[in-house]
């Protein structure tokens, strides 16, 4: 199977067996393409692991950064790519050759590190894929929770701030965790702190003509710079204050941190405990454990070839809660 991961700012394919295991990568990036422009480079890129892999390829499965109608397959709304009422899962079967399962990437995610991963043996859990938006993904009495329309989950659009910063992209809200907390948000401050700190790491690299970007940020952070550690260590408290709000409505076995923002690894997910452990009720903070994705970065493709490879069989991968 190929999994595919569309996010904000790149695309991330890979073949996928029977055992969640990769064994050809693809990885492109998103530009400023218009909608059939980003279908384009999607189906580019499943064609590149095709090339890449001596692996029998009988199915393609996709997640997508959108609000989705799941019955058929199409997206309905994307905040940070320009997808609207998109009939993604018949377009990618007709340009593949391949019978193609679509869903929300943050789902997908999920369903990886439930199969196999972080999540996996939870009754409930909440996920968040923390990467150029936050993506969210819920999991009730064993089953993905959709809501009465399909379009739950949406966690990164959870006010935090009722006189927050605009969010990004079509969002129309104000102050959500997404517009806070975000790898959008990160590199934002990250920016700040160097222009108005130029001898830290972070200024120094704006001054040799280094974007500052979140994976910049979590390599200076790795290595030891304080300022890029105390950017990471703001954004995981942000963070925090979202998780606490899950853990108090939901109480979640685990809460599970993914997306690209997750390399920064504890010096994130740290400080967002402190917040829960201060901020969440009882016995809820004492039960949700926070942890990193299984999976890493790679969750909402892994689970995208799960997708396919459980939607090529009689049963759906997601019974409805």
């Amino acid at each position: 199977m190929i999994g595919v991961d569309l996010g904000g700012t790149k695309i991330l394919a890979g073949a996928i067996d029977g055992d969640l295991r990769v064994h050809s990568r693809a990885q492109r990036a998103v530009g400023s393409e218009d909608q059939e422009g980003v279908l384009e480079s999607v189906v580019s890129v499943v064609e590149d692991v095709r090339a890449g892999t001596s692996m029998e390829v009988h199915a393609v499965g996709l997640g997508v950064p959108c609000l989705l109608d799941s019955d058929r397959g199409t997206a309905v709304m994307a905040v940070n790519l320009p997808w609207e009422e998109l009939d993604v899962r018949s377009l990618m079967s007709e340009r593949t050759g391949l019978p193609a399962f679509v869903d929300n990437d943050a789902n997908l995610a999920l369903l990886a590190e439930h199969r196999a991963g972080a999540a996996a043996g939870a009754r409930h859990a909440a996920m968040l894929t923390v990467g150029t938006g936050i993506g969210g993904a819920l999991l009730f009495n064993g089953a993905l929770y959709r809501g009465a329309r399909g379009a739950a989950g949406e966690l990164g659009h959870m006010v935090v701030d009722a006189d927050g910063p605009p969010c990004q992209g079509n969002c129309p809200n104000h102050g959500c965790l997404e517009s806070v907390a975000s790898g959008t948000a990160l590199a934002r401050e990250a920016l700040r702190v160097a222009r108005s700190t130029p001898d830290c790491g972070l200024g120094r690299a704006l001054q040799d003509g280094r974007t500052i970007t979140g994976a910049l940020v979590t390599e200076l952070a790795h290595d030891g710079d304080t300022a890029a550690r105390d950017v990471v260590a703001l954004i995981g408290t942000r963070l925090g204050v979202g998780i606490a709000n899950l853990v108090n409505m939901l109480n979640p076995d685990v809460v599970v941190v993914g997306g690209g923002v997750i390399g920064a690894g504890e010096l994130l997910l740290a400080p967002a405990r402190d917040v829960v452990a201060a901020r969440a009720l009882p016995p809820s903070r004492e039960q949700a454990r926070i942890v990193r994705a299984h999976f890493g970065s790679e969750a909402g493709m892994v689970g995208a070839g799960a997708l396919a490879l459980e939607g090529l069989g009689a049963a759906s991968p997601w019974p409805s809660a």
